[in-house]
């Protein structure tokens, strides 16, 4: 049941209507469960572990659910492992822009890993050119519906790969064909984001967007890597910023559903150290995704989630999805389940959606253009 966020200073309408900004999602985590079945059937994978629809979704939530960073990883092995053509590619990308904006998603940023679909004989630029094609006939497709989406990619690389400074430069090379940006993913202990700095300076020379996955499976040092080291402008996830914030001297990490009661009345109760201060700071987004962390063990629970004490101490938060398939989510999920399980209001949503927005990887007019004219009638005016 879809949940309404009724507000003082706005409408009472349901979560899935409306309007939504996406900013970390992976391409090979939101497959449709019979789209990898079928993929699967057509190109000979037989190493799928369940042979029908309902049992392979199920498989994928469930051995997701594991509280383990590298198990949840491990799933990816079967959906990578069957968009390895042109024409798989295509059909994901184009069935992730419909899905997403039969989701309310008006604008998202779909990041993927070239450099995992080169098995079938692509080429790094055929792999970008075969999911740029397909984004454009879900954008197509979707309007034809009525509905409006524009989706973006970000290009990766595995951190654990020696590619950073090759997948930089094709993602420089495509920026003119919706490639908004670069970010480096995969396990993060023992593979710090400063072993890219080759792909990092890279970047910024070329006057180009990146986000870096930071905080969510190791602590501080990897946030503070990625920040003062490579230069991000957004961090995946930065759950583990928690650490360096305290209350009555003790890290609020250690007792959060605490601290998440007292953040919303008490914000000056807190301390924050220097890296959390500086993130709030300098505004620096957070693309929070709460059911992936509590599947990974990055979070307790929903209600536990360090993004609504981040959000009560008015740090940049983002809502977004990681994996639907692996999580069996979306973002009206999502907003639901916080909603529903940690007191989310309809202003709280109207914030993480603007500051999403704000956020995106897109030239400043036109985002300006997507908040005022879209975004805010929605949810000051009930407009959607």
């Amino acid at each position: 049941m879809t949940t309404s966020s009724p507000d003082p200073a706005g409408t009472d309408l349901p979560v899935a209507v409306l309007p939504k900004v996406l900013l970390h999602d992976h391409l090979d985590g939101g497959l449709r469960p019979a789209t990898v079945l079928e993929l699967a059937q057509e190109q000979g994978y037989d190493a799928l572990p369940a042979d029908d629809v309902g049992a392979l979704e199920s498989w994928f939530s469930e051995a997701a659910d594991s509280g383990s960073l590298v198990r949840y990883l491990e799933t990816f092995a079967h959906t990578v492992g069957v968009m390895q053509t042109s024409d798989a590619l295509t059909r994901v990308a184009r069935e992730c822009a419909l899905d997403l904006a039969a989701d309310g998603v008006v604008y998202a940023e779909v990041r993927y890993a070239p450099e995992q679909h080169l098995v079938g004989g692509l080429t790094l630029d055929q792999v970008v050119e075969a999911v740029n094609a397909g984004f454009r006939e879900g954008e197509q497709e979707a309007a034809a519906q009525g509905g409006r989406i524009r989706v973006r990619a970000l290009l990766t690389a595995m951190r654990h790969a020696a590619r950073s400074r090759e997948i930089a430069e094709l993602a420089v090379r495509h920026r003119d064909h919706e490639v908004a940006g670069f970010d480096i993913a995969g396990a993060e202990d023992g593979f710090p984001p400063t072993r890219h700095l080759a792909a990092f300076e890279y970047l910024r020379q070329e006057n180009f967007h990146f986000t870096i996955h930071a905080g969510e499976a190791f602590g501080l040092p990897s946030i503070w890597e990625a920040i003062q080291w490579c230069g991000a402008e957004r961090l995946g996830h930065g759950v583990r910023l928690v650490d360096d914030i305290r209350l009555d001297g003790v890290v609020v990490s250690e007792d959060l559903p605490g601290a998440i009661g007292r953040a919303a009345t008490e914000p000056q109760a807190f301390e924050l150290g220097p890296l959390a201060a500086y993130v709030r700071d300098r505004r620096i987004p957070l693309e929070m995704c709460p059911s992936s962390n509590v599947q990974t063990g990055a979070a307790g629970s929903v209600e536990a989630h360090p993004v609504t004490l981040l959000k009560d101490l008015q740090f940049r938060v983002t809502l977004n999805t990681d994996n639907r398939l692996m999580s069996a989510t979306s973002m009206t999920r999502e907003a639901d389940l916080l909603v529903s399980r940690a007191g989310w209001t309809h202003r709280d949503l109207r914030r993480v959606t603007v500051n999403a927005m704000k956020s995106a990887f897109l030239p400043f007019d036109e985002r300006l253009q997507i908040i005022e004219d879209v975004l805010k009638p929605a949810y000051d005016e009930g407009r959607v």
